[in-house]
């Protein structure tokens, strides 16, 4: 049985939201049919990234937020609709992620005085039942919270799918997705798979480039190629903890954030902006490498996704760390890299509607698999 399938993502990079509407068939194989991207105008990505933090009013804030994201999300399910010459029933479900505000796993929740097991939290905004009442589609969102509970990260989501559409039967692959942070899928032959978040991924790099520059983003790396790398600077970023730890483990700006930037220059006051990009863009390729060559030293392969991918300083600077693996696009591997993660949830719902279990143990740390979602009828 073939099903249409809509996968809808706004990450942290807080750029706008990609959608992907996908055919599976009954072995869950997915080909996409297409694709359609809506920005968030500057003021509303201001105020996501004020959300991120405590602040006045942020509960209604955040209520208005999730009603805005489930508006931009309709206008892409329509744009994907018209484009593959569809209507609302010819498709089962839409996966949406909404946008994360939060992300505090089970590390955070520090209070030894409960019998209970030590349960984290994470919030992304977001009105499914809205959606659902714009498209006339059921939607499943809020796919972290019951790893969460299962006492998981409830994070990354996506290895299971990059195993599903990148795996090889003969030799280990990984996949690294570089969107506002990163994480890194690794793929081996008849082993479990596992995955985590390496660190920061475009976010600072996309924080410090809009800061002194206009841009949004640093435009294949162009800028931070023209700069010079602060070696004491670079050394202090990479000895954070995080970096430090072993999986299963996962971060966001809770963590990777303008405030811990500043708090890392106040001892650089001398360094230049440039340079500060050029650090930037090497911290993420290094903390990626890093952790390829301590726990995917075998992998013949390096498949990049995410907007990351389309940054070739960023690129060339992997491939320098990392001489013995071909770093490549996903593109190579039939799935561009703006369509990776809004596939993965389209991907997700499908596994939700037929009630199989998506998650890792092996990923998140959970106690067990979980069917991840919740379903939100048309």
């Amino acid at each position: 049985m073939t099903e249409h399938f809509i996968g809808l993502m706004s990450g942290t990079s807080l750029d706008g939201a990609d959608g992907v509407l996908a055919r599976m068939d009954a072995r869950g194989q997915l080909q996409v049919q297409a694709h359609a991207f809506v920005a968030f105008d500057a003021p509303f990505k201001a105020e996501l990234m004020a959300l991120n933090q405590s602040g006045p009013d942020e509960l209604h804030r955040s209520a208005l937020v999730g009603n805005q994201i489930a508006r931009h999300y309709a206008t892409v399910v329509h744009t994907l609709l018209q484009q593959a010459g569809l209507r609302s029933p010819n498709i089962t479900a839409i996966g949406a992620h909404g946008q994360t505000v939060r992300h505090r796993p089970l590390e955070f929740d520090s209070d030894a005085t409960r019998q209970q097991p030590a349960v984290g939290y994470t919030i992304q905004l977001l009105n499914p039942s809205l959606l659902a009442e714009l498209t006339g589609i059921d939607v499943v969102a809020d796919f972290r919270s019951r790893d969460l509970a299962a006492g998981g990260q409830g994070a990354p989501l996506v290895p299971a799918f990059h195993h599903g559409v990148f795996a090889q039967a003969d030799a280990c692959v990984a996949v690294l997705n570089i969107g506002g942070i990163s994480n890194l899928s690794v793929l081996k032959p008849g082993t479990l798979v596992t995955g985590w978040d390496c660190g920061p991924g475009n976010a600072l790099m996309d924080h410090w480039c809009a800061t002194h520059t206009g841009q949004p983003f640093d435009q294949d790396g162009e800028w931070a190629a023209a700069g010079h790398i602060n070696a004491p600077l670079l050394a202090a970023l990479l000895a954070d903890p995080f970096l430090q730890r072993t999986p299963p483990k996962s971060t966001g700006r809770d963590l990777f954030n303008p405030a811990w930037l500043a708090q890392h220059l106040q001892n650089h006051a001398d360094i230049t902006a440039i340079d500060v990009q050029a650090t930037l863009t090497e911290y993420t390729a290094l903390a990626c490498a890093n952790d390829v060559k301590q726990h995917a030293n075998e992998a013949a392969s390096l498949v990049v996704c995410g907007g990351g991918a389309l940054n070739g300083q960023l690129m060339r600077r992997l491939a320098l760390h990392l001489p013995l693996l071909k770093v490549i696009s996903s593109e190579t591997r039939g799935l561009p890299p703006l369509q990776v993660e809004a596939a993965a949830f389209a991907w997700l719902a499908c596994k939700t509607m037929r009630r199989e279990t998506a998650s890792l143990p092996s990923v998140t740390g959970a106690r067990g698999a979980r069917v991840l979602g919740a379903i939100y009828p048309r």
